[in-house]
C-alpha cells in the first residue's frame, strides 16, 4: 500500500503527531519513511517567519543557523522513527518555501503519501496565506494525511 512515506517534520507539537503516525504506518506496511525539514532563506526582516525556527547567534549567519536547525531536527525525528523499530528512514533538509518544497520532494522521490501536522512552527504568514498542511493537499499529487 503504502511503500514510500514522506514527514514533513518542524518538531512542533503537531509534526510530532504526525511523526507517531508515520512511524505507525512504516511499521504496518514494512515501508520507508523519508523525514523531510523545509527551512527558508532568511533576510533580516523575514528571521520571524519560518517552518523551522533557530537559536540565533548575534554574530551569526542566520541562513546557517537555520540550516543547523533544520538538521538537528531532521535527524532528531530519524533517530525516534528508528527507536520504534523503522527500518529504512531517511533524513533531509531543504530550503524553500514549506509547502511547495514538500510537494516537489515528494515528486522527486515517488512517494505514495505524505503526512504532515495539521499545525506547525508557521507564523502570521499561516493566518494570512493558509496553513502549509493545507497547501500541501492542494498540491500534491499523491495522498496526504494531515495529523
Amino acid at each position: 500500500m503504502f511503500q514510500k512515506i514522506l514527514l514533513a517534520y518542524d518538531g512542533s507539537v503537531g509534526s510530532d503527531r504526525a511523526l507517531e503516525k508515520a512511524t505507525e504506518l512504516a511499521l504496518l506496511t514494512g515501508g520507508e519513511l523519508a523525514v523531510l525539514t523545509v527551512y527558508r532563506h532568511h533576510a533580516m526582516l523575514e528571521a520571524s517567519i519560518s517552518m523551522v525556527r533557530g537559536k540565533l547567534d548575534p554574530g551569526g549567519n542566520l541562513d546557517e543557523t537555520m540550516k543547523t536547525t533544520a538538521r538537528e531536527t531532521a535527524d532528531h525525528a530519524k533517530t525516534r522513527a528508528k527507536a520504534a523499530g523503522v527500518r529504512k528512514v531517511t533524513a533531509s533538509i531543504k530550503a524553500g518555501p514549506p509547502a511547495r518544497t514538500i510537494v516537489s520532494v515528494a515528486r522527486e522521490k515517488g512517494v505514495d503519501l505524505i503526512v504532515v501536522g495539521s499545525r506547525g512552527l508557521g507564523s502570521a504568514e499561516g493566518f494570512l496565506l493558509g496553513s502549509v498542511s493545507h497547501k500541501v493537499t492542494g498540491l500534491a499529487d499523491c495522498p496526504v494525511l494531515v495529523v
